[in-house]
């Protein structure tokens, strides 16, 4: 047996269930309103009922699932005003997180960045909408990462958790040709240790493209 199959063996069966379903919603593998069972998600990655209830638990804590007073599971399903209060959370906290992150930023670190941004360009002209959110969020969580601010950031995930698939479906119909402009700001920032500079762009990137998504 491998080390990793021994990592991986050693994971609880709820907290694996977990995790595959949380980046599943995350990056809008999902759509929006998706039912999801407890003896489904069980029968899904091979597990009993109780850890698929336990994973299923802690995704509604989180805002991933919604719980509908009859007991049904579903992802969650925005709307307009939702998208805006979602970005208006995200405009707060990750122009933060950036700063944080702006003293470690080291020259490796955002050569990561633009190899993600240039995998981006060839993606959105794609039709696979959901490898552009993973990496669209890939990019920002390379930089957030380094903010050393884990409660933070996890308040961030969250709000990408409960976006994630209404993201997929709805940049899947925008059909756009380029990445985001500020994307390349935010590099250019960080190159130069602005961090006015990269304040504004992060919060231009997330309050553009939500609202972009509001239209």
């Amino acid at each position: 047996m491998t080390e990793n199959k021994k990592t991986i063996d050693s994971i609880p069966a709820h907290e694996r269930v977990y995790r595959d379903l949380r980046s599943q919603i995350m990056y809008g593998n999902m759509e929006p309103g998706k039912a999801l069972t407890i003896r489904g998600i069980a029968r899904q990655y091979g597990v009993s009922m109780t850890p698929a209830r336990e994973a299923a638990r802690r995704l509604c804590a989180e805002g991933a699932l919604s719980l509908s007073q009859s007991g049904r599971v579903s992802t969650p399903e925005l709307t307009n005003e939702r998208i805006e209060e979602l970005a208006a959370l995200r405009a707060l906290l990750e122009p933060e997180l950036a700063s944080r992150a702006l003293p470690r930023a080291h020259p490796v670190l955002i050569d990561r960045m633009q190899a993600i941004n240039d995998r981006i360009e060839k993606t959105i002209r794609s039709p696979d909408a959901s490898a552009y959110v993973r990496q669209n969020l890939e990019f920002h969580r390379s930089l957030y990462l380094r903010a050393q601010a884990p409660a933070m950031l996890a308040l961030v995930e969250t709000v990408w958790l409960q976006s994630g698939p209404t993201m997929r479906v709805l940049y899947g119909r925008k059909n756009r040709t380029t990445a985001s402009f500020n994307h390349l700001k935010i590099i250019a920032a960080l190159r130069a240790g602005d961090e006015p500079g990269l304040r504004l762009a992060i919060r231009q990137d997330v309050m553009n493209g939500l609202r972009l998504l509001a239209t």
